[in-house]
């Protein structure tokens, strides 16, 4: 019985590798006849004549993704590369791995040829990364992001079953695109910005990244809990709403004022949010732009998910004057040109229609003189929230205690307390205190004789002050143009004794 058995299958065995066989020698026989007797330029059209009628009883459907769409990238193509880096298989052979000078992360993605095995929803999507190599163009055209620069075309395609294809449009493509989003904004290194003004006229290049590695954070800033908790809330809050803002009509931006003393810590709580929230920073410098035109440039290139900062508002603008959009000069042929940037510019992107190219943005205006800064520029829309950086407290003296001496507690703290109450020490003076010395005992001393020469100093600038001459005050006269009929008429003026009152606006003291 089982030697009738064993002969059986050796038949069968015969058989199928005799069929193997005669398939392999009529393939060989059929690729000689097509590369001996049919041209080559023929030779495409055949197989892909071949192909489809292979396709007509396939149930399977694929789906070419292109790196360029015309002359502009295709974000479907960026995302799936960002995601299928991390849904590579335990059975890919090949990987490519890249790391930039200075990032902090590497990247990972699919070798050119590889299968990737994808499941969502239930259904089973296979993708594949395929890179076509092109032959050379003299032409050279330096708008074309595809062939005529590239020596490879490069595609993924993404096969799937044909019932699947509204669920692979509707919901696997969004998905893929979101979730590319999150990692990339969660794996990326934070950059600060600054305008190359070499590069004004190129829009990819206005801004010049570098990394910032500040490292503040909440946790280290001297600053009051309260405080802290109430800005985190309010960034927290910010950054879930975004459908809250299209429904409401709203650009989905927020503006922060930070005022205060020079040394409170403004630039170190811009970091702390950057950090938190792993923004980039743009840092914009008003004084070198000449027009309102370049201003608009400039922002327009800022990315989503940032932070806009204008440092020092209040010495960077002359905002009263450009209220009156005074800043137009007439040429000798009658023709006005924008000498530098207006109010009304800045105004115009913060708060008009230019505030909704773009999406998830913060801007940061600060200023050590609050009291100078135009009613205008303060209004709920444009500074939304104002922070108050106010002088050292005991509990920020705590913090930073603990930051740089590793004490949470010692037998100067009281005094020093008690110092810091009656005197204005900023918490950057406090710091560099803190750091002159290696033995905590040595520092807090040295802070405390520094807190007393400060409270000496302060009384002695009271008491010559007192001893001056009383000065009478004049009232400020605000002399400018008025507007008649739409046309300025600089033959009349008008005089504003008393400042309006400011607009109410939420403050974080």
């Amino acid at each position: 019985m089982s030697s009738s058995s064993t002969e059986s299958k050796m038949a069968t065995t015969k058989m199928v590798l005799s069929t193997i066989g005669s398939v392999a020698a009529t393939a060989m026989l059929v690729r000689t006849i097509v590369n001996d007797y049919i041209p080559r330029e023929l030779h495409e059209y055949l197989f892909f004549g071949l192909k489809n009628m292979f396709t007509k009883f396939s149930n399977q459907l694929t789906m070419v993704i292109d790196e360029f769409d015309g002359l502009v990238n295709n974000e479907i193509y960026e995302a799936v590369a960002i995601y299928l880096g991390n849904k590579l298989s335990p059975n890919i052979k090949r990987l490519k791995i890249s790391k930039p000078a200075k990032e902090k992360n590497f990247n990972i993605t699919m070798e050119r040829n590889e299968e990737v095995t994808d499941v969502y929803n239930g259904q089973t999507f296979k993708w594949i990364w395929l890179c076509r190599q092109t032959q050379p163009k003299h032409f050279y055209n330096h708008r074309d992001m595809n062939s005529t620069l590239k020596s490879e075309i490069r595609s993924f395609e993404l096969t799937f079953h044909k019932k699947n294809k509204d669920l692979v449009i509707n919901s696997y493509l969004p998905y893929i695109i979101k979730e590319a989003k999150l990692q990339k904004h969660e794996s990326k290194t934070i950059k600060i910005h600054t305008v190359d003004y070499e590069n004004m006229y190129n829009l990819h290049d206005m801004w010049k990244p570098v990394n910032l590695d500040h490292p503040a954070t909440f946790g280290t800033i001297a600053m009051e809990q309260d405080q802290k908790d109430t800005i985190l809330k309010d960034l927290e809050r910010f950054v879930k709403r975004k459908d809250y803002y299209r429904k409401v009509g709203k650009a989905w931006k927020r503006g922060y004022l930070l005022f205060g003393p020079p040394g409170t810590g403004k630039s170190s709580l811009i970091a702390a949010m950057a950090n938190y929230l792993n923004f980039d920073i743009y840092d914009l410098e008003l004084t070198v732009l000449r027009r309102n035109s370049d201003l608009k440039k400039l922002l327009v290139a800022t990315t989503n998910k940032s932070i806009l900062v204008v440092e020092d508002i209040d010495c960077t603008i002359d905002l009263q004057h450009n209220l009156a959009n005074r800043s137009a000069f007439a040429h000798s042929n009658g023709y006005q040109q924008e000498s530098k940037v207006t109010l009304s510019g800045l105004l115009n992107f913060i708060d008009g229609l230019w505030s909704s190219c773009g999406d998830e943005r913060i801007i940061i205006f600060t200023t050590n003189h609050i009291e100078k800064l135009d009613p205008a520029l303060l209004r709920p829309g444009r500074m939304d929230v104002h922070i108050h950086m106010a002088y050292c407290t005991p509990c920020g003296f705590k913090l930073l205690a603990n930051n740089y001496l590793g004490i949470k507690d010692h037998k100067l703290f009281k005094e020093i307390e008690e110092l810091i109450d009656t005197a204005n020490v900023t918490p950057a003076e406090v710091a560099e205190q803190l750091l002159k010395e290696d033995e905590a005992e040595d520092s807090l001393r040295g802070l405390v004789n520094f807190i007393h020469k400060k409270i000496k100093e302060k009384e002695e600038a009271e008491a010559e002050a007192e001893a001056k001459p009383e000065k009478v005050e004049i009232p400020q006269v605000e002399v400018g143009m008025t507007m008649e009929g739409g046309e300025l008429d600089a033959g009349q003026t008008h005089m504003n004794l008393q400042r309006l009152p400011r607009p109410a606006l939420p403050r974080i003291a």
